[in-house]
C-alpha cells in the first residue's frame, strides 16, 4: 500500500510541494476581481492548537499573495462537525473556506447522523500539511523504550495496560486502534474531551500510554518526562529525526499521517478554487511560512484539488473500514 508521501508524490497533478513549484501563479485576466474582499477561515476546533496554528500562518500569507484579509474564524464543537456545517451552508462564493483534519474522513462512518454530506457539500482546494502523531509514555512510570517492548508487555498482560486519547474517532484514537489490531493485542482505551486532559492524566501516570501529536508531546519529551517511542507516520518526522517509525521499529506497514486541508462550499466557482489552490501552493513554498510550521512539528505537503478529492476517498475507506471492523463510535 502507498503511503501519503508516496501517493503525492507518484501522482501527476500537482501533489507535492516540488512539483507545485512549476505552477505560475497568476490568475488569467478574466479573474482578476476575485477576491474582492476579505475571504473567512474556518477552523472548526479552539484557537491554539495545530490546524489553528497551520491555518493562521497560510492566512496570513495568502493575504499578501490576493491583496485581500484572510480573516480565521474559530467555530468549535462537536468533533468538528459544527464549523463543516457553517461552512456547507455557507454561500459557494469562493469567500468562506475550512481547514479540516482526518475527521473529514472519519466522522462519515463514527456519528450514525451527520449535517453535511464531506463529498456532496464541499469542493476541495489543497492537502496542507500532516503533523505526525507520536507514541509516547511517562519515563517516570514506564520504562519502555521501543515499540517491541510495549507490544512483549501488552501481550504478557492482556486488557490491562491503557492509552489516552483526545475523544472517539480522534487522529489519536485511531492510532492507537490501528496499532492494537495490527499487534494483536488488548489495551484499554481511555478517551478525554480534548489532548490537554488526557496529557494531564499520562504526565499524572494515569495511563500508560498515548498516541499523542508531536506539536503538544515535543515540549515534554525534550523536557525529559516523557519517553518518545515511534512515530506514526510512513517516514520519520524531522521535529524528531532520531524517533524511529512505528513501522521500522516492529510493526511493518503500519502508518498513520494526521493530514490538514482546505475545502469550500460545494459549486464555488472553478476559478476561485484554483486562485485559492494556488495562492495556498505559493504560501507553503515560503521558507518563513515552513519554518513557523516546522515549529508545532507540521511538514508541508500541498496538492491539486484533484489530488485532494482521491486523497480523501482513500482515507475515508481505509478509516471507515477500520471503526466498523473495531465498532468504534462518536454518539
Amino acid at each position: 500500500m502507498k503511503t501519503l508521501f508516496q501517493r503525492l508524490a507518484s501522482s501527476g497533478r500537482a501533489g507535492a510541494l516540488a512539483l507545485a513549484a512549476s505552477l505560475s501563479f497568476a490568475a488569467p485576466a478574466a479573474h482578476a476581481a476575485y477576491p474582492d474582499h476579505p475571504i473567512r477561515w474556518i477552523v472548526p476546533f479552539p484557537a491554539g492548537g495545530a490546524m489553528d496554528n497551520i491555518a493562521r500562518t497560510l492566512g496570513e500569507e495568502m493575504s499578501r499573495t490576493l491583496g485581500q484579509a484572510v480573516v480565521v474564524e474559530n467555530r468549535p464543537g462537536a468533533g468538528g462537525n459544527i464549523g463543516a456545517e457553517l461552512v456547507a451552508r455557507a454561500p459557494a462564493d469562493g469567500y468562506t473556506l475550512i481547514i479540516v483534519a482526518n475527521g473529514m474522513a472519519v466522522n462519515p462512518a463514527l456519528y450514525s447522523r451527520l449535517n453535511y454530506d464531506p463529498v456532496r457539500d464541499f469542493a476541495p482546494v489543497s492537502l496542507l500539511a500532516v503533523v505526525p502523531n507520536v507514541l509516547v509514555a511517562n519515563k517516570a512510570r514506564r520504562k519502555e523504550s521501543t515499540v517491541k517492548d510495549v507490544v512483549a508487555h501488552a501481550r504478557a498482560a492482556p486488557g490491562k495496560y491503557t492509552y489516552a486519547s483526545a475523544g472517539n474517532g480522534t487522529s489519536i484514537h485511531l492510532a492507537g486502534e490501528l496499532f492494537t489490531s495490527m499487534a494483536g493485542v488488548d489495551m484499554l482505551h481511555v478517551p478525554y474531551k480534548g489532548s490537554g486532559p488526557a496529557m494531564t492524566d499520562l504526565l499524572g501516570g494515569q495511563v500508560d500510554y498515548m498516541f499523542d501529536s508531536i506539536t503538544s508531546a515535543r515540549p515534554h519529551i525534550e523536557s525529559g518526562k516523557l519517553t518518545a517511542i515511534a512515530v506514526t507516520t510512513s517516514k520519520r518526522s524531522s521535529a524528531l529525526p532520531n524517533v524511529p517509525t512505528v513501522a521500522e521499529a516492529g510493526l511493518p506497514g503500519y502508518e498513520l499521517s494526521p493530514w490538514f486541508a482546505a475545502f469550500v462550499p460545494a459549486k464555488t466557482p472553478q476559478t476561485a478554487i484554483d486562485t485559492l489552490n494556488r495562492a495556498m501552493l505559493e504560501a507553503l513554498r515560503k521558507p518563513a511560512v515552513q519554518q513557523r510550521l516546522a515549529l508545532i512539528g507540521a511538514e508541508p505537503i500541498g496538492s491539486s484539488p484533484a489530488g485532494l478529492r482521491e486523497h480523501l476517498a482513500k482515507e475515508t475507506d481505509q478509516w471507515g473500514a477500520l471503526i466498523r471492523q473495531r465498532g468504534i463510535r462518536a454518539d
